[in-house]
């Protein structure tokens, strides 16, 4: 675990004492994990995941990929599919 002393707005102290209240959490650093975790899930690309990049190695692996040479190759495998 990492500490660290930050200054926030007044604002968003209203709400991290919201969001502790609401979900019964001890203290504001869960509020935080709280908050933090929930743009994750919602905001961020899935592609700056970790479980994403696992996935995306996993089907490497198991070769489904396809390489083509050209789009007139990629077109055709499409179009005859």
């Amino acid at each position: 675990m990492v500490q660290a002393m930050i200054n926030v707005e007044e604002n968003t102290n209203r709400v991290l004492n919201v969001v502790k209240a609401k979900y019964g959490l001890k203290d504001k650093s869960q509020a935080i994990d709280l908050v933090v975790a929930e743009y994750e899930q919602s905001i961020l690309e899935p592609q700056l995941r970790p479980e994403y990049i696992e996935k995306l190695k996993a089907i490497d692996q198991k070769g489904k990929f396809r390489k083509f040479a050209s789009l007139t190759q990629l077109r055709k495998a499409i179009e005859h599919a």
